[in-house]
C-alpha cells in the first residue's frame, strides 16, 4: 500500500515553504499526489521537483539582462 505524507510533512523534508509544496501539487509536478477535501496527499517516496525557475545557478529565467 503506498503510503502518504501531507504538505507540512515534505515542507520538513524537502525544506521549502508550505506555499511551495502546495503550488507543485497545482501544477502536478510532483507524481501520484492526490488531493483528499483540502488536504493535499503526497507520496512519501516522492522526490522534491527540480526547481525550473533557474536555468543554472545564479541565472534566472526570462530576464532583460540579455538583452
Amino acid at each position: 500500500m503506498l503510503e502518504y505524507i501531507s504538505a507540512p510533512e515534505a515542507t520538513k523534508k524537502w525544506g521549502i515553504s508550505e506555499r511551495r509544496v502546495q503550488k507543485l501539487c497545482v501544477e502536478n509536478r510532483i507524481p501520484g499526489v492526490a488531493k483528499f477535501s483540502c488536504l493535499w496527499l503526497i507520496p512519501r517516496d516522492a522526490e522534491k521537483p527540480a526547481d525550473g525557475r533557474y536555468k543554472k545557478r545564479g541565472e534566472r529565467i526570462g530576464t532583460d539582462s540579455d538583452m
